[in-house]
């Protein structure tokens, strides 16, 4: 079977969906849309593509769609999702959406509750989990070698200087830190956040959280949009009773340490996975494969219902700094 996909969207992040299908002997990118007209022009005589202006024009046109990506942007990066999405899943098409899922979350949940309804498959661009180097330590997680889980810790940072809206940075950027700290200790019960405006900035552009998972776990975040150059992109530490390991840029470099034993383990670029830029490949090729093979909406990895628990623990992050509370997530 060959996946039939349409891409809504065409910027540099659809185009870099469009290239992923297009290389994927299992895909086949048969449409594309944006509102912009020649953003879709451009993209379609590139990648063997109907062009569509609309979604609506595109979905009465007829064609055998068997998915579609989602990657628009608006506010935040994720203000345009919503009536695409709701427009494809309203017409029976799954959906795999970019992050953030949408930073109202009202909007998130129709779009969860619809796929449901529906019956569809929907997943969300969470790519971070989605690394040999991620799989490998959850792997060890659930076969019990690191022991009973303690503490999580998790640094993401990059040098993005937009000015956007005040929370343009930890609603756009930690969907992804938090869905990692998700995927591998469950979901956050309690938060408790600080926030810092960089230097000449009008947004709050660094973070402090502390968060209390349901299982016990307890785990802090560290994100700046004031950092980069020779800084990493994450670091990503979880420890347990036995052991811990800390995963460094994503995917570059995983270190397991023992708790009683001074023999670690190291492991560099897993899989021949050299940098962040890869991971569409592996998250978008999870996704066809998941589709081919049919499995149940609830099975897919990183889904949307995983992306609205996300931007749950974001808005609580965010009542946190303004109310100077503790808040459930």
């Amino acid at each position: 079977m060959t996946l039939k996909v349409a891409v809504v969207g065409l910027g540099g992040i659809g185009n870099r969906h469009c290239q992923v299908y297009t290389d994927h002997p299992d895909a086949e990118v048969i449409a594309v849309c944006d509102i912009l007209h020649d953003r879709a022009d451009k993209a379609a005589e590139r990648w063997n593509a109907k062009a569509f202006y609309s979604v609506q024009e595109m979905l009465d046109a007829g064609l055998p769609i068997d998915s579609a990506s989602v990657c628009s942007a608006g506010v935040e990066n994720g203000g345009d999702h919503y009536k695409p999405t709701m427009e494809l899943l309203g017409a029976g098409i799954p959906v795999l959406g970019e992050k953030p899922i949408s930073n109202r979350i009202h909007e998130a949940e129709e779009m969860v509750a619809l796929a449901k309804e529906k019956g569809l498959r929907y997943g969300i661009d969470l790519n971070h989990r989605f690394t040999p180097a991620a799989l490998r330590a959850k792997e060890w997680v659930e076969s019990g070698r690191l022991g009973e889980l303690n503490i999580v810790n998790m640094t993401m940072w990059i040098n993005n200087p937009n000015e956007s809206s005040p929370w343009f940075h930890i609603r756009a950027l930690h969907p992804h830190s938090l869905d990692v700290m998700r995927y591998f200790c469950g979901d956050v019960d309690k938060v408790q956040a600080f926030f810092k405006k960089g230097a000449g900035r009008k947004i709050w552009s660094n973070v402090q959280v502390n968060l209390q998972f349901k299982s016990g776990v307890v785990g802090h975040l560290t994100g700046s949009y004031d950092a980069g150059g020779s800084y990493g992109l994450e670091t990503l530490e979880v420890v347990g009773s036995e052991a811990r390991f800390v995963l460094l840029d994503a995917c570059e470099h995983l270190t397991f340490y023992p708790r009683r034993s001074q023999e670690t383990e190291t492991y560099d670029y897993i899989g021949g996975m050299m940098s962040f830029g890869e991971t569409f490949h592996s998250r978008i090729g999870r996704w066809i494969e998941q589709s081919i093979e049919g499995v149940k909406p609830e099975e897919i990895d990183a889904s949307g219902e995983d992306a609205l628990k996300v931007q749950r623990i974001i808005e609580a992050t965010i009542r946190s700094w303004e109310n100077g509370t503790i808040e459930s997530a």
